[in-house]
């Protein structure tokens, strides 16, 4: 499926608290605080045209941008679950797949892997100096190491919601995605943090609604 996203809005909202006896503040954010809310919409898409809407029963794990598979863990159905009544809130009727919905609601966990170099000889050069040369005998002399490098593997988790024009797919013959959430931070996929970051979407997006 080609994705055509056209996105022009941009919202972000993080929850971040600064402290003044602190070097760096960020090292002290609790996994709440960590958390961004990005919102992106297609500005061109009249919301209230939308009457109905299907979503999966699963969610999508994509894995460096490759497609591993569906789950619906206990957490990833709390998930589905406050996606429903978010847009059940905003007056979006729940149809099935087969019965020509308006919209199609996507939920993906989303992890990107990456690996990077280090060089440990940054570390290990600072504490040359520590032991004294003079007790062996070479006064004047400096700690050499031997070069070494390590790898350092980290990966990054998001939380992604994305609505699809469905109505009008058969005229352009491509599905838009005319809105999408994105969570990221740390501990983004524990039941109550994907309820309370899908709230907390949608609490930024007003205009995604319509009137049955």
């Amino acid at each position: 499926m080609k994705r055509m996203i056209a996105w022009i809005p941009l919202t972000v909202a993080a929850l971040v608290t600064v402290s003044s006896c602190t070097k760096d503040p960020i090292k002290n954010l609790s996994d709440e605080e960590s958390r961004l809310y990005i919102t992106n919409r297609d500005s061109s898409a009249n919301f209230a045209s939308y009457k109905t809407y299907s979503i999966a029963d699963s969610v999508a794990v994509i894995e460096n941008n490759s497609f591993s598979g569906d789950q619906a863990t206990a957490a990833d159905q709390q998930a589905l679950a406050a996606v429903r009544a978010a847009l059940e809130s905003r007056g979006y009727v729940r149809v099935g797949r087969n019965q020509s919905p308006d919209l199609g609601v996507n939920v993906s966990r989303l992890y990107n892997t990456t690996t990077n170099v280090v060089d440990l000889n940054n570390y290990w050069n600072d504490y040359g100096g520590y032991y004294d040369p003079y007790y062996w005998g070479y006064g004047g002399y400096g700690y050499g190491y031997p070069s070494a490098y390590g790898l350092v593997q980290s990966t990054e988790a998001m939380l992604s919601v994305d609505i699809l024009d469905l109505k009008n797919a058969p005229v352009s013959r491509t599905i838009r995605v005319i809105w999408n959430g994105l969570i990221r931070g740390s501990g983004v996929f524990g039941s109550d943090a994907m309820t309370s970051g899908i709230q907390a979407l949608f609490a930024q997006s007003p205009y995604l609604k319509t009137v049955q």
